[in-house]
């Protein structure tokens, strides 16, 4: 292995996680979310290795046209919708699903310009997350309005957000459930109401679509259980290599600030992999490395482009051993509590700068 970071995307264990969460979806049909370069395990390998998903869910315009431009025929849902007419018109030109949930999107959608294309369109209701969506009170005349368009829709859909499924049977989820249900009384438009947590989660949600992000790349959306409880793999493994070793003497010093100090004599492993590659700097000193697959701690903090890492008790490390910050053996999700941070942060973080691999090379 050269000294730089890579990340390999394992498409097998991508796809394995998919059949799970379809196992688990049961009849729903299941939009794959890749929106942030499918949280950093690159957006085009991401969707080509999920083929069998029913839709994708992208945040941005351009996330929707890389994909068609890559030729993806599934549908794409731009999941913050589109802002002004042109966007509207490139939304129509590349066959895009839109989310409205806000007046101003209806209004573009109002407008004759408008009325070449006929989208399939998800209605955002805000039942309490309180970031985009209608209110529950002004959801029925939304509702009314894309009724009237001319052309009509080609499909109204319905959907809202959870803002705390990742509890598990929480009360807020089973509020936000009563009012959606409220809402949509005597409506017979298909819904999404499952996230990856809501999915997992211990309330039924009964919808038509799921929408899973964090679960499909194998990382636990709870704080309490792990992905491989979920029966989930991870996708991404975050390695580099050891590019020095240093003897260091009790009390001597460690990086930046001198923030780790040797309590005895100690052997330093340098890592290539920084802040500069995404890895947050807010790492605490402690946190677990795999240096030649045995842990090791982190000495020290994470600088740009190096991390320390104590391997005292590792017998021989030389330049060249393999480091792993996460993947198989240590997940993500443990990093990410040692970074006070979610695993959705880590692995959106990957900055472009280290080499994506998509699915590992043959040794030799």
């Amino acid at each position: 292995m050269s000294g730089h970071i890579r990340a390999v995307i394992d498409t097998n264990a991508l796809q394995h996680n998919f059949s799970v969460i379809r196992a688990r979806a049961g009849a729903a049909r299941v939009m794959a979310v890749v929106k942030a370069n499918a949280y950093g395990h690159g957006l085009m390998a991401t969707a080509s290795a999920l083929r069998a998903a029913d839709a994708f869910g992208v945040a941005r315009l351009e996330e929707g046209i890389l994909l068609r431009r890559a030729g993806i025929t599934q549908p794409i849902v731009l999941l913050e919708g589109v802002f002004d007419a042109q966007q509207l018109e490139r939304a129509a030109e590349h066959r895009l699903d839109l989310v409205v949930h806000d007046a101003l999107q209806i209004g573009l959608l109002e407008r004759p310009q408008a009325g070449a294309q006929r989208f399939v369109l998800w209605i955002k209701i805000d039942t309490g997350m309180n970031r985009l969506g209608f209110p529950v009170a002004e959801f029925a005349a939304a509702l009314e309005r894309l009724r009237r368009l001319a052309p009509a829709a080609r499909e109204l859909r319905l959907l809202t957000h959870l803002a705390c499924a990742n509890e598990r049977d929480d009360a807020v989820t089973r509020e936000q459930l009563a009012r959606f249900r409220h809402a949509t009384r005597g409506l017979e438009y298909a819904v999404s109401i499952a996230n990856s947590a809501g999915l997992f989660g211990a309330v039924p949600l009964q919808c038509d679509w799921v929408r899973p992000g964090v679960a499909l790349y194998g990382a636990s959306p709870f704080a309490d259980c792990s992905a491989e409880d979920l029966g989930l793999r991870p996708v991404m493994t975050l390695e580099s290599s050891v590019i020095a070793v240093r003897r260091v003497a009790r009390g001597e010093r460690v990086g930046y600030g001198g923030a780790w100090v040797a309590a005895r004599d100690s052997v330093i492993a340098i890592v290539a992999a920084g802040y500069g590659d995404g890895l947050h700097r807010s790492l605490a000193t402690g946190a677990p490395v795999l240096v030649g697959g045995r842990r090791a701690p982190l000495a020290g903090r994470v600088s740009m482009d190096m991390l320390a890492v104590d391997v005292s008790e590792l017998g021989e490390v030389r330049i060249g051993t393999p480091a792993l910050l996460w993947g198989p053996g240590l997940a993500v999700e443990e990093v990410a509590r040692h970074a006070g941070t979610i695993p959705y942060e880590l692995l959106c973080a990957v900055n472009q700068r280290v080499q994506l691999v998509v699915g590992r090379p043959e040794a030799g």
